[in-house]
């Protein structure tokens, strides 16, 4: 009688132990597939950074390239208005 209860309570006992150790085992799965998914994540922010730090130094050129031709337009405008404004003399001499 004591042999069938001894093996009944050993079963029990050696079910709950894997059951204890799948349970932990699938923890450390989880935990470790959240870390990878965290590596990939900041992978994938750190190349949007780089890339977002390249438009923005590519921005800045062409907002230079943008003032440098805001200046040469300024010239041409000065220019067209002293040619104005000698036209304007030279009818003014005429008249």
């Amino acid at each position: 009688m004591t042999k069938p209860f001894s093996e009944k309570y050993l079963k029990k006992l050696i079910g709950k132990n894997d059951i204890e150790d799948a349970l932990k085992r699938l923890d450390r799965l989880t935990q470790e597939e959240a870390r990878m998914a965290t590596a990939q994540l900041l992978k994938v922010t750190n190349t949007i950074d780089n890339r977002v730090g390249e438009i923005a130094d590519n921005m800045f050129g062409v907002d230079n390239k943008v003032g440098a031709i805001n200046d040469q337009v300024q010239g041409v405008d000065d220019k067209v208005t002293a040619v104005m404004d000698g036209a304007q003399y030279i009818f003014y001499l005429l008249s």
